[in-house]
């Protein structure tokens, strides 16, 4: 359950304050101890990866309460409910459960709770409906044709693109016409069609009491900047802001922050700057970098000890980012002692890589690893095609981080929409879903219907009196009846999904012929989700905001490996991690052209490889299969050769030797676990003997992706120095540097 605002005055609290410095001082090192008692003006906590940024907070939020402000005026603002809860309940345990009554969840959770007292300003009643993306979509679609934009014209965007063209509009605080031009130009055309659009769409969420995920951020930014008094209310209300993950703020985020804070500048945000990575998603670098500018006088505290990793895991991850060009600079430190240098491996192609992983993961179980202390990541979701075949061929159960939320199926959705008219009677997309359940009813008559029924003071009411036609007039009246039963008080969370299946069962078996049987284990989960509410409006409010993943509650039968992209990985850690196809034109991907997308893109690195504890693993195939099905040269990505060669160990081919596993045997004439030494095979410059010729002091070389360039030291019989022409000095590994000498 979220905390109230209501109501606004502190309570007092249910235990006394213990006195001053009760909190040990012992649990905490120095930077976080300088952390959790900068309580007075503006605070920047730079919290490298496996710092302990939750303890902190944590101890911040005890600290406070200890020190006599009231658990009602602090404010902290998380990325998911998980971590807000999870710190309320560590802070009760530390001090007493008056912490339990500090404002806390996501922004976007925050901004329902505000939303609901304070819309009114706005023109919308309480009660509005939250919709997801589908409902954006289904939106779109209509006025689209109501507006007959599109038609026949291919070239217009879908209803998804122009959703999310709406969407980047607000978290990137870009206007329509200036987003297209610098993310979709292939649609100037349209500019002026999308700018109606939008305004449609705004105007149809307003009339219909509905707000999607963006206006929950709009509406709270609006109520600030455009009602003093409302302002000036939470302002008073909230003495004390803590804001978790601020690199992912968006801009939007980060103005709601600094009129929160305004009245009196009591804001500490903590977050790692190498760490931003979700800029797709409309997060913006700046704010953590620009965040000492905005807020004057801000006091920097780095957290550089990290509890997670081994030392020889972090120098790597250090170099990693010692190459950023724009950051906070610190050096990850661990009294973590032993742990073996991270691996570096070239595989001959993709398969080869998926083989060579498969058996390391085999040879670490033998060794006693679980393999839930296992992950593989990977920067896109297809990267791990190869692989999934290789681990299935072997038998290994694995896991693929993802995958559809509860509330984004569309048999749940079908019964949360019953729930959504009921609490909003007004919720005319909710109705349109329902009413095209209904046998022998169309779209064209549900609008009619719909258009009878939408300024009526009470649409159940309205439509019990509507001439309905005879082939569906009994449908119509056991959906009424259905929805009449619901709103009858006294009924619990449970019993209202018990009643709504009793209605739902036949029309689910007839929509969902085909599979109904495996989606009725996703209702069941519903059940039990719903179950565990005592209000309506809360389980809309958190079905909306924080849906629960599907199948979450299935018997596991057993520990899995874990392969997910790096973006789902955030935040967590393994024992054993494997970066894949970490190869040129993979990782950095081949679209990352502007520098600002290179950075992001190094950023990624370093969040993959502090995910690990004791070993790390870097793979890359030295071919990969292009978009037209044909070999292509990989090699080591830019970002390996970055690397220092002496931070990471490079196994000898015959060192050990991948069994074959069946699948993908093809192409064993050659070894595929060996990386090619310096013009072994295709090198410009052999001379037809075979042998890698020597790389000397001033020679001339190719790199394929630096260009020319000239040897300026030779740093060791593997390792030199190459001063490229456009790219600068670059310290090269031979036995992955793929270098050509130039005659």
């Amino acid at each position: 359950m979220q905390p109230t605002l209501f109501p606004m005055e502190p309570k007092s609290k249910s235990q006394p304050a213990r006195p001053a410095g009760q909190i040990s001082r012992k649990a905490l090192n120095e930077a976080q101890y300088e952390a959790v008692t900068t309580v007075a003006g503006p605070v920047l906590v730079i919290a490298g990866a496996g710092s302990g940024k939750t303890r902190t907070l944590v101890y911040r939020l005890a600290h406070l309460v200890e020190q006599g402000v009231a658990p009602e005026q602090i404010l902290l603002l998380t990325f998911t409910r998980k971590a807000a809860q999870e710190m309320l309940h560590r802070a009760s345990l530390l001090l007493d459960d008056s912490c339990r009554r500090v404002m806390g969840g996501t922004f976007h959770a925050t901004a329902n709770l505000l939303l609901r007292r304070y819309c009114r300003h706005l023109g919308y009643e309480s009660n509005f409906t939250i919709i997801d993306q589908s409902d954006a979509e289904g939106i779109v679609n209509l006025l689209k044709s109501s507006l007959n934009l599109g038609g026949e014209n291919k070239r217009f965007p879908s209803k998804r693109v122009v959703i999310s063209i709406l969407s980047k509009s607000v978290n990137k605080g870009l206007g329509i016409e200036e987003l297209i031009e610098a993310e979709y130009g292939h649609f100037h055309d349209f500019a002026d069609d999308l700018q109606t659009i939008a305004q449609h769409y705004k105007r149809f969420k307003l009339e219909h009491s509905l707000m999607d995920y963006d206006d929950l951020l709009v509406n709270w930014h609006r109520i600030l900047e455009e009602f003093p008094e409302v302002h000036t209310e939470l302002a008073n209300r909230f003495s004390h802001i803590m804001v978790d993950e601020y690199q992912d703020t968006n801009p939007i985020q980060a103005a709601i922050v600094r009129l929160m804070a305004a009245k009196h500048n009591n804001v500490m945000v903590v977050g790692d700057d190498s760490q931003s990575i979700y800029s797709f998603r409309g997060a913006d670098f700046r704010n953590i970098m620009e965040f000492p500018s905005l807020f004057p006088e801000t006091r920097l505290i780095r957290l550089e000890e990290n509890y997670r990793s081994t030392q020889k895991i972090l120098d790597l991850t250090n170099a990693i980012i010692e190459k950023a060009q724009e950051k906070y600079t610190k050096t990850l430190f661990t009294n973590i002692m032993g742990g073996e240098k991270p691996v570096v491996y070239g595989a001959r192609d993709e398969g080869a890589q998926a083989r060579y992983v498969a058996e390391k993961i085999v040879a670490l179980r033998k060794d006693g690893e679980p393999l839930d202390e296992i992950a593989v990541l990977f920067r896109s979701g297809f990267h791990s095609y190869k692989l999934e075949l290789e681990l299935t061929h072997r038998q290994i159960e694995f896991e693929k981080r993802g995958g559809l939320k509860l509330n984004e199926l569309a048999h749940n959705k079908d019964v949360i929409s019953y729930l959504r008219v009921v609490a909003n009677p007004h919720d005319h997309l909710s109705w349109n879903r329902l009413l095209l359940q209904l046998d022998k009813v169309g779209p064209k008559t549900a609008q009619n219907i719909l258009s009878r029924v939408k300024s009526a003071e009470d649409p159940l009411a309205a439509l019990r009196e509507y001439p309905a036609g005879k082939t569906w007039k009994a449908g119509l009246a056991d959906l009424l009846e259905m929805l009449e039963s619901l709103r009858q008080s006294g009924m619990s969370m449970a019993q209202m999904f018990e009643r709504i299946m009793d209605y739902y069962e036949p029309i689910f078996e007839r929509l969902y012929h085909d599979d109904y049987p495996r989606r009725r284990r996703d209702l069941d989960e519903l059940g039990r989700v719903m179950g565990g509410y005592a209000e309506l409006q809360t389980f809309l409010d958190d079905a909306s905001l924080d849906p629960p993943q599907a199948g979450a509650a299935e018997e596991d039968g057993g520990k899995r490996l874990v392969l997910s992209t790096i973006h789902s990985a955030k935040g967590l850690e393994w024992d054993t991690v494997f970066i894949i196809n970490l190869a040129e034109g993979r990782f950095p991907s081949a679209q990352a052209v502007l520098p600002a997308h290179r950075e992001e893109e190094r950023r990624l690195l370093y969040v993959a490889a502090t995910r690990a504890r004791k070993q790390l693993y870097l793979v890359y195939p030295q071919e990969i299969m292009s978009y037209d099905s044909s070999s292509a040269a990989g090699g080591p990505s830019p970002f390996l050769q970055e690397l220092p060669h002496a931070l990471t160990h490079s196994p000898v081919a015959a060192a050990w030797q991948p069994q074959s596993s069946g699948y993908g045997a093809a192409r064993e004439d050659r070894p595929d676990y060996s990386i090619p030494p310096l013009g072994s095979s295709s090198s410009a410059s052999s001379s037809g003997t075979g042998a890698a010729p020597a790389i000397k002091l001033g020679n001339r070389v190719r790199h394929p992706f630096f260009g020319e360039g000239v040897v300026e030291k030779v740093v060791s019989p593997k390792s030199v120095e190459v001063l490229f022409a456009r790219h600068g000095r670059k310290t090269l590994h031979l036995d992955y540097a793929k270098l050509e000498l130039v005659p």
